[in-house]
């Protein structure tokens, strides 16, 4: 089993039609409708709103398969809520003396330049992949019969959408092997693989989701009269063709990765300006009291998308070579007494603050493992790899969830998996504030298993 996830696609798109938008709104707001009065509360009024309605709408859900008719109709139900947005900001500031013709004019203006401008990046990129063979995802085909034979000549014969065929696979009569499968898309490096439920068994179908969540591959079902599985599935449409997406990860989103990473960099700038910055002193001077040493102690761990980073901490044990491949256990002989305090209360974690700030980490999220760990448990645990979809975590659900510190039986591990998958993919704002407090109370009180 291949440990490493071979291509992801950034959510750069996502973000830079934002920030046009936003400028074209803004912009012609302050020309049109303002003039010489001071834009700051229209400004953020308006960019605030629009955002909210944006996310409320689903504008920005502009997928390379997605027909311009439904980009067409996210353009027009956006701008309507836009429309009723600018009136209520009219009437909730009279001084502004903002009538209602401007207004429709305004939002008609809006509404032009960013239908122009939103076909004008969707039909660019279909050429950038046509011409330059760019922001392509590679993909295989479980299962021949109409619909895959459909599914593969969309694939073909659409290079505009951006995927690139590699192989269909043939079931029937044992023809291929779902072993061979595995090691063609692992060597291939493929990012998604298409299933026809018909055409395979219920264990097949089991080894194949085992297989992708086992090395983070995009797994989508092509749909027929079989039941699949008591879960929420997502339709999509590849021209006239449904697709169904086994499991949606909410921070995929880019609008929820930058509420996320906004929240990360306010959150961890506050620690770090009014704890970090008087308590880091206090803190070395005791550990140097007691031991030799560095006062802090940084060690590999892997992150997003398998990725190995530096995760710092307050030095909470005597130096010694086995940091790094052996965890602390009960009554870790390696642990100071200083190291006990601070081990206790979760004050050692504080210097990855700065790890969220470098974007290594989130605030809340999958506890990281050490790199000897990950590759045990990656390779006996299942689904083990599919933590490794989003940004590790200081603290996160397992950890409140009784799941924290030591794994002494593989019961620990699996248990651990199973509450970050559901975190993956049930993240809120909300869950993450709720998993902050949570872990503050239990530092206040003392966890048992912090050790």
């Amino acid at each position: 089993m291949s440990l490493f996830k071979q291509g992801r696609y950034s959510g750069y798109l996502r973000p830079i039609s934002y920030l046009i938008d936003l400028s074209i709104i803004n912009g012609l707001g302050v020309l049109y409708l303002l003039q010489d009065k001071d834009p700051v509360i229209f400004t953020s009024f308006i960019s605030i709103g629009w955002i909210l309605l944006s996310i409320y709408s689903k504008f920005y859900e502009v997928y390379r398969y997605t027909r311009p008719v439904n980009i067409f109709s996210l353009i027009l139900k956006q701008s309507i809520l836009f429309l009723l947005f600018v009136f209520a900001f009219a009437g909730l500031y009279h001084e502004f003396k903002i009538y209602p013709r401007p207004i429709v004019k305004y939002t008609l203006f809006c509404f032009v330049l960013i239908t122009i401008l939103k076909f004008a990046i969707y039909y660019l990129l279909q050429r950038y992949r046509v011409s330059l063979g760019g922001n392509y995802r590679s993909t295989v085909i479980l299962g021949l019969n109409k619909k895959t034979i459909a599914l593969e000549n969309f694939f073909n014969k659409s290079p505009e959408y951006g995927y690139s065929h590699k192989k269909t696979y043939d079931f029937k009569n044992k023809k291929q092997a779902l072993e061979e499968c595995f090691e063609y898309v692992i060597g291939e490096g493929v990012d998604e693989i298409y299933c026809s439920i018909s055409e395979l068994t219920n264990s097949q179908i089991a080894d194949i989701v085992d297989f992708a969540d086992n090395n983070l591959k995009i797994l989508k079902f092509i749909p027929d009269s079989k039941e699949i599985y008591s879960k929420k599935l997502r339709y999509e449409y590849y021209d006239y063709i449904p697709i169904l997406t086994l499991r949606t990860i909410p921070l995929e989103d880019s609008a929820n990765t930058i509420i996320k990473r906004t929240f990360d960099i306010l959150f961890s700038s506050f620690v770090i300006l009014f704890v970090l910055s008087w308590i880091t002193p206090i803190i070395a001077i005791f550990i140097k009291l007691e031991s030799k040493g560095p006062v802090f102690f940084k060690q590999s761990r892997n992150g997003f998308n398998y990725k190995e980073f530096d995760c710092f901490k307050f030095r909470s044990m005597t130096p010694n070579k086995n940091a790094h491949l052996h965890q602390v256990t009960r009554g870790d002989q390696r642990v100071t007494k200083v190291g006990k305090f601070l081990r206790k209360t979760s004050l050692d974690e504080l210097p990855q603050f700065f790890n969220v700030l470098f974007g290594d980490m989130s605030v809340v999220g999958p506890r990281p493992h050490m790199v000897s760990h990950t590759n045990m448990y990656a390779k006996k645990i299942d689904k083990f790899m599919v933590r490794h979809f989003v940004k590790p975590g200081i603290t996160g659900l397992a950890q409140v969830s009784g799941f924290r510190g030591e794994v002494e039986t593989d019961k620990d591990i699996i248990g651990r998996v199973k509450y970050d998958i559901f975190y993956i993919e049930n993240w809120s704002l909300l869950l993450d504030i709720k998993i902050i407090i949570q872990t503050f109370i239990r530092s206040v009180k003392g966890d048992d298993k912090a050790y």
